[in-house]
């Protein structure tokens, strides 16, 4: 089975940790006995803005590359802010046409895997219907709660959704989602997310503590800062606990908001910004972590989550996604509403009465790159043995 997989998630140089779970997935698939893949991972720059230091690094991302053994290529493509959003799919599908129709004659793909549904999904229908290929599309999160309800995009978004051959979900919740929008239920899959089990494992956390130069309790976040990822309403738990340090994984454009709340909270020498953490870095700070804090707005499935609890840290949560189907013990953490007090009290709990850092461990051993691999090359040869019959 040769697989086309398209992705506008996928890290490159300049964003490290940017899809960093879809270019894992993608790897386990390549290393599937019969099955090969080529990459498409393209970059959306506004025109007129390529030379913002929001974009600029970007232009150093060469448009073809071999990373982690995967064949890429990183062509670009023109995207409209505001408003013009909604011709991203039709702009992204025009730019890919002509390059992939040069790259079947040499790898004729038997089906386009799209990692993500906006703009991915809805040009990945387009491409397959002019290739005469089927289309998967996974959902992830942010793709239908946000891109999915958007004026101008809601549409091409449920469109897709019933236009492919396949479709997964991370969660069951988030397949719950696009029954509701109005996508067919007996074609989506739920696919959960896997974690490395042997580098995302229990450590010693004083001596992690030490390295880092702390003493106390350590909570730690990592996501983009960003308002629905919810990093000042950690950073107002944190004056609830004292003698806590927290630690602020990631890079935004809530940064210098989230430095004043810092100060305005009276908690600035307790927060520590570490900016955009290389994923092979993560385990040392978890193996820190006592407690890990995500006061999310909306996920699919965290990978996060999954990480946490695979190296003993219990999770702090809110009741969003998938999130029962990852903090589904007392062990695995706590589900709260999203607002300060909430987040400090369960944070204090778990401080004061720590779970057994294997039984918070056991909680991950259900989610594994293998059977992600596994699960989503029987997708994709369904997908592409049911196109085969329809064509004979």
């Amino acid at each position: 089975m040769r697989v086309l997989t398209l992705s506008t998630l996928f890290p490159d140089d300049s964003r490290p940790t940017f899809g960093r779970f879809v270019e894992r997935q993608t790897q386990g698939l390549a290393a599937r006995p019969g099955v090969s893949v080529r990459v498409v991972a393209p970059i959306g720059v506004p025109p007129l803005l390529s030379r913002h230091p929001r974009y600029a690094a970007l232009s150093d991302v060469p448009e073809a590359e071999v990373r982690g053994g995967l064949d890429i290529l990183r062509p670009r493509f023109p995207v409209v802010p505001g408003p013009g959003a909604a011709l991203a799919p039709r702009l992204l599908a025009s730019r890919l046409l002509p390059m992939l129709r040069r790259l079947y004659a040499n790898f004729p793909f038997d089906v386009i895997d799209a990692e993500f549904f906006w703009p991915d999904g809805p040009a990945a229908v387009r491409l397959g219907a002019a290739l005469g290929v089927p289309v998967s599309i996974k959902a992830r999160g942010a793709d239908i709660h946000y891109w999915g309800t958007r004026r101008g995009c809601a549409p091409q978004v449920v469109a897709a959704g019933r236009a492919a051959a396949g479709l997964l979900a991370v969660s069951g919740p988030l397949r719950a989602d696009m029954i509701a929008a109005g996508m067919p239920a007996d074609r989506i899959a739920v696919h959960h997310t896997g974690v490395d089990q042997d580098s995302f494992t229990i450590a010693d956390r004083a001596a992690a503590k030490a390295a880092l130069g702390l003493s106390g309790p350590v909570l730690l976040s990592i996501g983009h800062l960003i308002p629905r990822k919810g990093q000042a309403i950690a950073i107002g738990a944190l004056a609830w606990v004292p003698g806590a340090t927290l630690l602020l994984a990631g890079e935004g454009p809530d940064r210098a908001a989230l430095e004043r709340a810092a100060a305005q909270s009276g908690v600035a020498d307790r927060v520590r910004f570490l900016g955009n953490v290389a994923h092979a870095s993560l385990p040392a700070l978890f193996a820190a972590a006592d407690v890990f804090v995500l006061p999310t707005a909306s996920e699919g499935l965290a990978n996060v989550w999954v990480e946490s609890l695979a190296c003993g840290v219990p999770v702090v949560t809110t009741d969003v996604g998938g999130a029962r189907e990852v903090i589904d013990r007392p062990a695995a953490g706590r589900l709260v509403t999203r607002e300060p007090a909430a987040f400090a009290e369960a944070i204090r709990v778990l401080l004061a009465n720590s779970p057994e850092r294997e039984a918070t461990r056991a909680a991950a051993q259900p989610f594994s790159w293998d059977r992600n691999a596994e699960q989503l090359e029987t997708h994709l040869r369904g997908l592409v043995d049911g196109h085969q019959g329809n064509t004979t």
